[in-house]
């Protein structure tokens, strides 16, 4: 049989059945030490401002801290077989997913090298030899540790690089396609408009018709418009951004059902920012069809507005179905959609603007149901040390 990946890895490092026992001998002496070793390794964290800026507060630490007294379980007890890889793959693309920086991995390992090596350093009863070779065997895993999450950011780049290939020949074609629909479209609206000072057109049905065209029509246009959002780097227009008022001009875009309840708090306090008034409402319209569509007829649609630590965070809320695990991986690409209706164009096109406004915006789903998007946008910097709008 061919040789696993895991494996190749093993015997390149040198990791042995002996090693395995003297991994599970350092854990009868470390076991009782590994909540305050996960105590020294979230404090390290945590006075790293870097480090920390993926971690959401006190209960979020206190989890993750049980979490690593279990990853230090299967660290010293084994058993090192493909489970065990699978598993550590799983973490490694858990810290992908929310872009923990690789050198963050090496100087996490560091600290838990040198709490480990604490533990053997005081322990009494080891021989030096028998110390020895509990370091090299604590090595040789830790290694191992570190070439698996380098494995997980491998395939997380090969598959960027394979959507940004696809999306540099969408480019091509959407801009081709795009320009040339352009004119068979204006030739209709044209024609529409003839059509619409004619006698015929006081019919009732072809007046229905009429309209009907002439929506598709402009549907057609906003699909082109959107395409080519996407992939020309349309440059903004610095001036100041209101938010609230940039908000309340979207509002007038945007359909919302009679059972559907839309509210907005916080929005009239944020400061003034720079930025393309035009582009952050197409955001803001995107956002909005996109979570009217989710609730349906009746529900809810909340926007909680607040600046603080340097920057503006809009948090839109909604009482939808939320979105499975495996859409949300992908929902800000591009052509990715679960509508019947829509070619997957609204959110890819939000997080282009936003990135255009260097800010971010981030899917969290809500324990209570339903969909939830953070937006955040850097203040000016003089609003950042504490100056007025």
């Amino acid at each position: 049989m061919a040789e696993t990946l895991f494996e190749e890895l093993k015997r390149y490092v040198g990791f042995e059945p002996t090693d395995g026992r003297r991994l599970q001998g350092l854990h009868h002496i470390a076991s009782p030490r590994f909540a305050a070793i996960a105590e020294v390794f979230y404090a390290r964290i945590l006075a790293h401002p870097q480090a920390s800026q993926s971690l959401a507060g006190e209960r979020q630490v206190g989890h993750l801290k049980v979490a690593l007294q279990a990853w230090m379980e299967q660290l010293l007890q084994g058993p090192w077989d493909e489970e065990y890889f699978l598993l550590r793959c799983r973490i490694g693309r858990m810290h992908v997913r929310i872009a923990l920086p690789q050198h963050y991995m090496f100087g996490a390992m560091s600290v838990l090298r040198q709490e480990f090596n604490r533990v053997i350093d005081e322990y009494p009863s080891w021989t030096a030899e028998a110390a020895r070779l509990a370091r090299v065997a604590l090595q040789k895993v830790l290694d191992l540790e570190l070439a698996i999450m380098l494995h997980t950011y491998r395939e997380d780049l090969l598959a960027q690089q394979a959507r940004h290939e696809r999306l540099s020949t969408f480019g091509q074609l959407v801009g081709t396609i795009g320009h040339e629909l352009r004119n068979p479209l204006g030739v209709i609206e044209t024609s529409l408009f003839i059509l619409k000072g004619r006698p015929m057109a006081t019919e009732e049905r072809a007046a229905k018709h009429l309209t009907r065209i002439g929506e598709q029509v402009t549907l057609a246009n906003r699909i082109i418009s959107d395409l080519l959002d996407m992939i020309r780097d349309k440059p903004l227009k610095r001036e100041s951004l209101r938010l609230d008022a940039v908000w309340a001009d979207a509002l007038t875009s945007v359909h919302v059902p009679a059972g559907v309840t839309l509210s907005a708090t916080g929005l009239e306090g944020l400061p003034t920012l720079r930025g393309d008034p035009g582009q952050m409402r197409q955001a803001f319209v995107n956002l909005l069809e996109n979570a009217i569509q989710a609730v349906g007829e009746v529900g809810t649609v909340v926007l909680t507005a607040s600046a603080e630590q340097g920057a503006v965070e809009l948090v839109l809320e909604d009482s939808g179905p939320g979105v499975s695990e495996p859409i949300r991986r992908r929902m800000f690409e591009p052509l990715m959609t679960t509508k019947v209706r829509g070619i997957g164009l609204g959110l890819p096109l939000v997080k282009r603007i936003l990135e255009r406004h260097e800010g971010t915006i981030q899917y969290v789903p809500r324990q209570e149901g339903g969909a939830r998007f953070v937006l955040r946008l850097a203040l000016p910097s003089g609003l950042r040390d504490g100056g007025g709008a």
